[in-house]
């Protein structure tokens, strides 16, 4: 079994399920090996916004419970998501004069260049989230440069893509997974983690959207040139559906999320007149024989309606039919059938359902694109820590050392 410092944690907390994935590093394979996974229904939230802390921190720990059963060590720390719709994003521009005299840009100019792009005014309830790096320009050129270091200039801007949250929806969310003892290792805003599950370089690359459809929210993320365009998250979901299901059988809920989940298609033309739905098979209080073609049309409907708000964001923003990648759907709404088709019609552009993937280990318990957003965020740390060239623990006792210095010196010093 790998060391403790070894493991790396994605903690999606949802608003239908609240779900962990634990990895540790496949050293024959320069990758992770899923040893973990477990999921709890209790969650407490509302489009993304915790509402009860007790039932979500009973989830939280009933989810790394199951996790440390199925990996057989303990789990103190995650990364977690960050969802609902008050998450936005803006690209913002910084310039700054490069400091040596030679003119050699260093990383101290590009530092300097990103503190200046996050010099922007965000709501007082709000703050910066994420702040990534998109591209630099260096003495007003029309190229756009990755890596500016090493080169040589007189002026140095950078673009940046900020996103932003609310601080109190994030104090709260933060305030559930400390109780339960867990420490946060990163929060990252639930588009990016499914993205970063579900995604190929060369999409990156050409140009692609990735509409991650939950229970109660829609997240949205563009890619363009190998970097983040932009980001929003809509507070409308797959749990719509199976709302729009129950009025029109006139059933109960948990009813009407079954005929979805076995019965449901989005696209109705390819569903025939002649099927019929008896909800007696699904649950035997239950009476009445509909049109599976019926279900279809109200699934069809409530999923039309959300791919027009995102369509109506892309032609927002200009990227209306001009992502070469196309559309990538995931999150627990992927699954419903047919939903490609109807994606196609709605966007002209190619779709595809996309769930994780280039894993090993437990896969076949993660591999359903509702698992992508914890993939995701176990694949951010894993990343993040690759590149700092050090280990959760390692950091986590550093900054426990830094702490009990700075106390001792608070305590002795005048």
């Amino acid at each position: 079994m790998a060391k403790k410092e070894e493991f790396y944690v994605g903690l999606d907390i949802g608003s239908s399920k609240i779900c962990a994935v634990v990895g540790i590093p496949n050293h024959a394979e320069e990758g992770l090996r899923v040893v973990g996974v477990g999921t709890s229904r209790l969650t407490g939230l509302r489009k993304g916004v915790v509402t009860e802390i007790e039932e979500t921190v009973s989830g939280i720990s009933e989810a790394i419970e199951i996790a440390e059963r199925s990996c057989g060590f303990g789990i103190d720390h995650a990364s977690i998501n960050l969802n609902g719709g008050h998450i936005n994003s803006v690209n913002s521009r910084g310039t700054v004069a490069v400091g040596k005299a030679d003119q050699e840009i260093t990383k101290i100019d590009t530092e300097h260049a990103e503190d200046a792009a996050q010099a922007i005014q965000i709501q007082p309830n709000k703050q910066i989230l994420h702040s990534i790096k998109r591209f630099f320009i260096i003495d007003n050129s029309n190229e756009i440069v990755k890596d500016p270091i090493g080169m040589s200039g007189v002026r140095l801007e950078v673009e940046t893509h900020i996103i932003t949250a609310s601080q109190q929806i994030l104090k709260n969310l933060s305030k559930c997974v400390t109780q339960t003892g867990l420490k946060t290792d990163d929060t990252i805003a639930t588009p990016l983690a499914s993205a970063k599950a579900v995604l190929d370089k060369r999409q990156k690359e050409l140009g692609c959207a990735v509409v991650d459809i939950g229970a109660e929210t829609t997240g949205l993320v563009i890619y363009e040139e190998d970097s983040i365009l932009y980001t929003k998250v809509f507070p409308i979901g797959a749990n719509s559906v199976t709302n729009d299901i129950a009025i029109g059988l006139r059933t109960s809920i948990d009813v009407a999320e079954k005929v979805k989940v076995k019965y449901g298609h989005s696209y109705h033309k390819e569903v025939s007149e002649k099927e019929k739905i008896d909800l007696s098979s699904i649950d035997m209080k239950e009476e009445g024989v509909f049109s599976r073609k019926h279900v279809s049309e109200i699934c069809e409907a409530r999923m039309e309606e959300i791919f027009k708000i995102i369509r109506d964001e892309l032609r927002r923003i200009n990227k209306d039919t001009l992502l070469p990648a196309g559309i990538v759907i995931t999150g627990g709404g992927a699954k419903l059938k047919g939903i490609d088709l109807l994606a196609k019609d709605c966007f002209k552009l190619p779709v595809e359902t996309a769930k994780p993937h280039s894993l090993t280990g437990q896969t076949e318990k993660i591999y359903e694109p509702e698992f992508s957003t914890a993939v995701g965020l176990m694949l951010y740390a894993y990343e993040d820590n690759i590149g700092s060239g050090g280990s959760f623990a390692n950091n986590n006792l550093f900054s426990w050392i830094s702490e009990k210095t700075r106390r001792l010196l608070k305590i002795f010093l005048p």
